[in-house]
């Protein structure tokens, strides 16, 4: 039985500063709950002289990795650096060298999870990556342990906080994409850069982390289609309140006939369901399984304690198991050839808003392309009419139709001389 765990952080940002924080002022409540010490033997930053909010022992700070993963008092390396390149290889190092590793790395898991994974059990550690996945909101866990005998048939979700508080502000409030996203940077809740987040690449790295645990399928970042948030605008989230609809940024994947469906995209929900009420920068994923039905997690997304949260709980996890001498538990087997389904293959209803030239016979040329390409509308109306300059806006709600089709009808629609723009196209998802 080992008298203490030692924990090396890679890296001291908001995150990792808090996990040395509560490694400090926790430390008899945790040492109680894990069996023995959990003592901090190093710290990676890339500055030795910057002030830190957490008190570190003298010599704990460093600037060189291989003084973190070539220490053999640490036990757990936990990395919080972010990125691809060099949580990667300090990863791969840390499992090389016998140390388990604790991470909230979504881009490395998404890109190069199923590697990790198996070079673990290969040298027989273990690694965790709750954090990486909705924050604070545990999800990771449940898919290995609490659902491992389910099978699951869907996963509906608002995994990221950022484009949630804007897309809330825009529904609220009546504000532009660009309007919003000013307040949530202000807020801190958007980075300067928000690229990632607002294009939907933040949710495309954690889709594909979750279908990859929930489908046991090999499921990367580049499987997932995404689609940002920068093209909606005030008018979207109006007629969509009136028809009775909410629009959120949903990460959506599923498994039908053996084929894997993962998207990320705008989408309208109806506004009873539990998905269009979840505002701010909450996160919500609604599981569906076949053995214990609808399950949902919902709760912080971001910020540090909840993500300190998060990596201490995996911290924990391991730490019990070295104090007792257990084995990493087997990890999942995944299935290599997985077909994933392309979006072309999609079939939902659609909301298209356009603008048009005001006279007669507009209806019946855009009907007409949407019929012969086997589109069936479910509802056609005209939102607002400029008479001065002869122009309108119409929204279009169709039947389920396939998104090949659609694409096809909108490009020859974008063609008619009667057709100034094409505003929006909106898929709508309906689930009981």
């Amino acid at each position: 039985m080992k008298e203490s765990v030692g924990i090396g952080l890679l890296g001291m940002g908001v995150v990792g500063g808090g996990v040395a924080s509560v490694l400090g002022d926790k430390s008899a409540l945790l040492a109680k709950l894990a069996g023995a010490p959990l003592k901090l033997q190093g710290a990676l930053v890339r500055d030795l002289s910057r002030q830190r909010a957490a008190s570190l022992p003298d010599g704990a700070l460093t600037t060189h990795a291989d003084d973190i993963l070539d220490n053999p008092d640490v036990d757990i390396v936990v990395e919080v650096i972010g990125g691809e390149q060099p949580a990667l290889d300090y990863i791969l190092k840390s499992i090389s060298l016998g140390k388990h590793v604790v991470t909230a790395n979504k881009e490395v898991m998404a890109k190069h999870g199923a590697k990790i994974l198996s070079h673990a059990q290969k040298h027989g550690v273990q690694v965790l990556f709750e954090a990486s996945v909705a924050g604070g909101t545990p999800i990771i866990a449940p898919l290995l342990r609490d659902l491992v005998a389910n099978e699951v048939v869907s996963i509906n979700g608002i995994i990221n906080g950022t484009t949630n508080y804007i897309l809330t502000k825009m529904a609220q409030e009546g504000q532009d994409f660009g309007v919003a996203l000013a307040a949530a940077q202000e807020l801190g809740y958007a980075e300067s850069d928000p690229t990632n987040d607002v294009e939907g690449i933040d949710a495309a790295y954690k889709l594909a982390i979750l279908s990859t645990l929930a489908f046991r399928a090999r499921v990367s970042d580049a499987d997932v289609y995404s689609e940002g948030i920068t093209h909606l605008t005030a008018q979207d989230f109006r007629y969509a309140s009136e028809l009775g609809y909410a629009i959120k940024l949903l990460a959506i994947a599923s498994k039908t006939d053996g084929a894997v469906h993962v998207r990320v995209h705008p989408a309208m929900v109806r506004s009873d369901v539990m998905l269009a009420k979840v505002d701010g920068v909450l996160n919500a994923i609604e599981v569906q399984t076949d053995l214990a039905g609808r399950v949902l997690f919902h709760g912080r997304g971001a910020g540090d304690m909840p993500t300190t949260s998060a990596v201490l709980a995996d911290v924990m996890d391991i730490a019990r198991n070295i104090v007792s001498g257990i084995e990493a538990p087997p990890l999942p087997s995944l299935t290599a050839d997985v077909h994933i389904s392309p979006m072309d293959a999609l079939e939902t209803k659609y909301y298209m808003r356009m603008n048009v030239v005001e006279r007669p016979g507009v209806f019946a040329q855009i009907l007409k392309v949407l019929g012969d390409l086997d589109i069936s509308i479910a509802s056609a109306i005209q939102k607002e009419t400029d008479d001065d300059a002869r122009r309108a806006e119409i929204v279009l709600m169709t039947h389920r139709a396939k998104e090949a089709s659609v694409q096809a009808a909108l490009q020859a629609i974008d063609k008619l001389q009667v057709v100034n723009e094409i505003g929006s196209l909106i898929r709508v998802e309906e689930w009981d």
